[in-house]
């Protein structure tokens, strides 16, 4: 039995350790296993209910936003007090921007290097390049002299010896399949995400006071009244969202469906699916408690892949296992009742061997995040998202079936990122007729109730986030958290089901178990929100190797 120990996988954030069986080129078993300690529950406890969403915020250094407007809605919901049109309109403008940054991002410079060769480029020839991008959109600097210049830059990082993190990359391996025209055009587009993105931080920053770690979030509202009247600020929102429209239209959108063009196998086989999905929803249109605000974005659970037959969201039936998680043992919990107390880790795959707990809806597994998002919302009807998944299948004569896959995760994300940029412009416009008709309310009044719980569920980038609170005499007495990649990431349950990532895994095809680049394909899907050392375990040989991964 060979036992291949991939450490690190980079391009995701925290710790993550993954151990496959291969047997006749595929993954026969999967196990994902989280390997840091959070403990931000244990933190909390104590504290003052205000302190939540900044606490919060520091669980992750990237979706930061998410957590405090997680966090916010919890609190809202303790004390009764819900955000006013402008307050509301204002939150939905920060988060908003947050899956623009997130899902463009994740893309570029998390994912994108799964599909592309960044060394095939170099053999590209830029004149074919630039007929290759304007035959799929219409962008600047995308001329044959912009893709040289690109094509000499990385000669030179190339040849310098110094590939900083592109020197692990399995460059040349057998499931690289686009041409290096294409993986030049994808290279150029990742240099000019990475000095657009910015842009969307700024739109984050515009009513969230700053970014990371926004400040704007208060309980039953905003406490950026005078951002939200500001022109000036409403307009260099707009600026900014048109620039990162037009690169979603002219790069992102072409850019997915070329990659996608080359991989069809992957959605017609489903590699890398799962069988049940569940969100939140997201954008709410009225304020009020959980399930009666009017979701833009509908959220439902789809079991067994039925997408004919959504349900809505019972958050009664959230539980959270154990038995396979390093926590003292204890019946299944609903967050509303969880406890956190960690055990020391002992790497035991017949039982536990994994900091994150195992979140079920109903006794199942789930999968969250775009494609779930995206499934719940052509599932609801949701015309923006219907049309634009259809053009996608269309585009790719490819089945709805094709979804269920790694791939079609990463085209959710894509479409989702369309579907939320031109939502925006609306609620924009919805701020304007607010502040015209003299609504300038941000925040609504409350007082401390005794004692009380809260509930705040968000759909988010990653996925389906819950926060749960129970306070009483202004001090936190129980806080959990249930975040996507607890959803995705967890481990199997005392019934020995797999986690979605280890369901995902199973099947999987791996043609060189030394370079496991498929593997890392799927979980990079998933946009894993822990940094993570993959182990690969081979039964016919007994060879040990251990090598980095980019």
């Amino acid at each position: 039995m060979a036992k291949y120990t991939i450490d690190p996988i980079t391009r995701i954030e925290g710790h993550l350790r993954i151990d496959v069986e291969i047997e006749g080129g595929k993954v026969k078993d999967a196990w994902s296993s989280a390997q840091l300690f959070r403990g931000l529950e244990i933190i909390l406890q104590g504290r003052d209910p205000r302190d939540a969403p900044y606490i919060t915020q520091r669980a992750c250094g990237v979706c930061t936003e998410v957590h405090a407007l997680a966090s916010i809605r919890a609190l809202d919901d303790a004390v009764g007090a819900y955000a006013p049109d402008l307050g509301r309109l204002a939150r939905n403008l920060v988060h908003g921007a947050q899956y623009l940054h997130d899902h463009i991002t994740h893309f570029y410079a998390l994912s994108a290097l799964d599909w592309v060769d960044v060394v095939s480029a170099l053999s590209a020839d830029p004149k074919k390049t630039a007929s290759l991008a304007n035959g799929l959109g219409d962008y600047p600097n995308s001329g044959a002299s912009d893709f040289k210049a690109v094509q000499d830059r990385l000669k030179t990082f190339v040849s310098s010896g110094q590939l900083g993190p592109f020197a692990n990359g399995y460059w040349g391996h057998p499931d690289y399949r686009l041409p290096p025209e294409a993986n030049l055009l994808a290279v150029s587009h990742y240099l000019m995400w990475l000095r657009l993105q910015v842009k969307a931080s700024r739109m984050m920053a515009l009513f969230g006071g700053k970014n990371p770690h926004i400040q704007t979030y208060v309980t039953g509202g905003v406490s950026c009244v005078r951002d939200m009247l500001n022109v000036d600020r409403l307009a260099e929102y707009l600026y900014y969202l048109k620039e990162i429209t037009a690169f979603i239209d002219n790069v992102y959108i072409p850019d997915v469906l070329a990659v996608a063009s080359f991989y069809k196998d992957w959605g017609a086989k489903q590699i890398g699916g799962c069988t049940n999905f569940l969100a939140y929803g997201n954008f709410p249109q009225k304020a009020g408690k959980y399930g009666t605000e009017d979701m833009w974005l509908p959220g439902g659970v789809i079991m067994n892949r039925d997408i004919g037959k959504p349900m809505a969201v019972d958050p009664s039936k959230i539980t959270e296992e154990v038995t396979r998680s390093w926590y003292k043992d204890g019946a299944p919990l609903h967050p509303a009742k969880g406890v956190t107390e960690p055990v020391k880790p002992d790497y035991n795959y017949d039982g536990k061997y994994s900091f994150f707990k195992a979140p079920r809806y109903q006794g199942k597994a789930m999968e969250v995040g775009p494609l779930a998002q995206v499934l719940a919302a052509y599932a609801a009807g949701h015309a923006p998202t219907k049309t634009l998944v259809n053009a996608v299948l269309k585009h790719l004569e490819v089945p709805a079936a094709a979804l269920f896959s790694t791939l079609g995760r990463t085209a959710a994300r894509c479409i989702e990122s369309k579907v939320v940029a031109d939502y925006l412009v609306e609620q924009v416009n919805q701020v304007i007729a607010k502040v015209k008709g003299g609504d300038t309310k941000t925040v609504t009044d409350w007082k401390w109730p005794a004692e009380a719980t809260g509930m705040g569920l968000i759909d988010v980038p990653r996925g389906a986030l819950g926060h749960w609170l129970h306070q009483k005499g202004k001090k936190i007495v129980n806080y959990q958290l249930v975040v996507p990649s607890t959803w995705n990431l967890g481990p199997r349950d005392a019934k020995g089901q797999v986690g979605p990532v280890e369901e995902a895994l199973i099947g999987t095809p791996v043609a060189d178990p030394k370079r496991p680049l498929e593997i890392i394909r799927t979980v990079h899907s998933f946009d894993p929100c822990i940094a993570c050392g993959v182990h690969v375990i081979d039964p016919e040989t007994n060879q040990v190797h251990k090598f980095k991964v980019l």
